[in-house]
């Protein structure tokens, strides 16, 4: 039974870095990000005061980017708003067999690893599906498909609070869109996670229409919306 009202989900990054996600985390007092490469995302508690964001500010040094992901906290006046975007957090059902498989099989889809960074910031280039740094792969597991042994399609595992696994970074290269590729990749990835007991998660740009309507045909629903922030450190 999916838990909608997971308090996890209402602090995604947080919940990730202090558990699944420990040994990528940098942490001061209360304030955490992830180590340079892996993610630019960073966390503090629900009512953080001065001294908690003046130790994300020593995290991340003078002039940073701090992405602060859907979190609602408003940092202090001298921290430059950098963007700010409208999305939303979907969620699927608690078991595979929920999910509309639009391809009907996973022939072709293979694991990426460190061997492939090279090839997946290619495709995340040409794409923009989202940050995606060289130590990002290392947030879980990542798959793709090849055409003629280019990678063609990719999806995968990032943030990882109890009992859940976000989907993210989901892409397919232009010349290789409508063919399922995405349906695919997800719908494998769905199969992995439920099949350690935990649930499947995503977040979307809520300017992305069609990455949203795949999702409602692969089982997703919106549980709330969310607003992307990224300041400046001073």
């Amino acid at each position: 039974m999916v838990n909608r009202d997971s308090p996890a989900l209402d602090d995604p990054v947080g919940r990730s870095l202090g558990g699944h996600h420990a040994h990528l985390a940098r942490r001061l007092g209360r304030a955490a990000t992830y180590l340079p490469d892996v993610a630019t995302f960073s966390a503090v508690s629900a009512d953080p005061g001065p001294a908690e964001w003046a130790d994300l500010a020593g995290l991340l040094g003078p002039g940073a980017f701090a992405d602060m992901f859907s979190c609602p906290a408003t940092p202090p006046p001298d921290w430059e708003p950098v963007f700010s975007l409208q999305g939303r957090q979907m969620i699927g059902p608690g078991g595979a067999r929920h999910f509309h498989a639009e391809t009907g099989t996973d022939e072709g889809v293979v694991d990426l690893g460190a061997d492939s960074v090279a090839e997946m910031l290619d495709l995340v280039a040409r794409t923009e599906p989202g940050p995606f740094w060289p130590r990002t792969h290392e947030l879980g597991a990542y798959l793709g498909i090849r055409d003629n042994g280019t990678l063609v399609a990719m999806a995968g595992e990032r943030l990882r609070p109890p009992g859940w696994t976000e989907i993210s970074a989901v892409c397919t290269a232009p010349e290789a869109r409508g063919r399922g590729h995405a349906a695919r990749l997800i719908n494998a990835l769905v199969a992995r996670i439920v099949a350690r007991g935990e649930c499947p998660f995503l977040h979307v740009a809520e300017a992305n229409t069609g990455a949203i309507a795949l999702y409602g045909r692969l089982g997703f629903t919106t549980r709330k919306q969310v607003t992307f922030r990224g300041f400046r450190t001073p």
